[in-house]
């Protein structure tokens, strides 16, 4: 596989190895803090696409993740996201990734400042604890050096690695320290499984194409402005909000690629909540409201935590709400029910 001419299949199965290698040094315990201590508590810096991704995946897997280490992240410049994520971690325990391709990021350097001063303040000031407390995703190795980050511990993606699509690339090595490497193989195979379907599938039966047609569809014959993402799995209670910077600032343009301005609608708003609490909520606007709101309702036949019937009601709602959306009630029916 090329990019610009060059082959790039090598280069990024060798930082995968390298991240692997790494995860697995924090994981075992090989790896340690500047007292001697292992890493019990990982904190990802970053934002937007160096947030979002990672964040969500972690959420999606969690029930993959070591119980005994802890992982946080920070992207907001308020003072209180770092606050707040770091406030009963010991820092002889604590290591930071500072994701940032450019070391330019406003956000996520101002808070990789923060821990910094925080690590060296728990640590007696010892400027040499940064090197074991901190490793980068960045291409900027003279910016990673100079905050006094061992280079050795940098972790490259490149160019063509567009932030929102990024979290399996490097941006993921939090994900991966938390899950661990072979389940991060499994969720990379899940990325090229659907990428072959993409390829492959004809268009009638391809998922990919019918959702862009769809929101084609509903956003310019329908003048549907939003999209609601309703996941009934507690688990993807993230993935809105990491659709919203996939879809929106993909999409959010209004003019097109040479520069003339557009005379469609380019994407829609995405938001939602998992089920059934949405259903507590916004539901009421969805079906009785003056609004056309097209709906992705996202269920599993199984649950990773059976509990009693939960599962099951959990998965009659959705297809009670998924029927109730698509085809509604006739006024006989109504009365039927016993409706005024």
């Amino acid at each position: 596989m090329a990019v610009d001419g060059t082959d790039v299949v090598e280069p990024v199965h060798q930082v995968l190895d390298r991240l692997a290698h790494f995860a697995d040094r924090v994981r075992d315990g090989r790896w340690t803090g500047h007292t001697g201590k292992p890493v019990r508590n990982v904190v990802n810096i970053g934002i937007g696409g160096s947030d979002l991704g990672p964040r969500m995946a972690y959420e999606a897997l969690r029930h993959y993740a070591r119980p005994d280490l802890t992982l946080r992240f920070v992207s907001n410049i308020d003072g209180t996201d770092f606050v707040e994520a770091t406030r009963d971690l010991d820092p002889a325990e604590t290591l930071f990734i500072v994701c940032s391709k450019s070391w330019h990021t406003l956000e996520t350097l101002t808070n990789a400042q923060a821990a910094r001063e925080w690590t060296l303040k728990g640590l007696d000031g010892d400027a040499a604890a940064v090197a074991k407390h901190f490793v980068a995703v960045s291409t900027n190795a003279q910016g990673v050096a100079e905050f006094g980050i061992d280079t050795t511990n940098m972790f490259p993606f490149w160019d063509w690695v567009g932030g929102r699509y990024s979290f399996d690339s490097a941006i993921g090595l939090s994900l991966m320290i938390a899950i661990g490497p072979p389940h991060f193989r499994e969720m990379l195979g899940g990325f090229h499984a659907m990428d072959e379907h993409f390829r492959t599938a004809p268009l009638e039966a391809n998922l990919p194409v019918l959702m862009g047609l769809l929101a084609v569809w509903y956003g310019n014959f329908f003048a549907a402005e939003t999209v609601a993402v309703l996941p009934y799995d507690q688990y993807l209670g993230r993935l809105p909000a990491y659709l919203q910077q996939l879809e929106m600032e993909s999409n959010g343009k209004h003019v097109d690629l040479a520069g003339h301005r557009v005379d469609y609608q380019t994407g829609p708003i995405i938001w939602g909540e998992p089920g059934t609490n949405g259903q507590h909520a916004f539901y009421q606007l969805i079906h009785q409201g003056t609004k056309l709101i097209p709906c992705d309702l996202i269920g599993f036949c199984q649950s990773l935590n059976p509990l009693g019937r939960h599962h099951d009601l959990l998965m009659a709602n959705m297809l009670a709400q998924a029927e109730g959306l698509a085809f509604g009630r006739s006024a006989q029916e109504l009365r039927d029910a016993g409706s005024p």
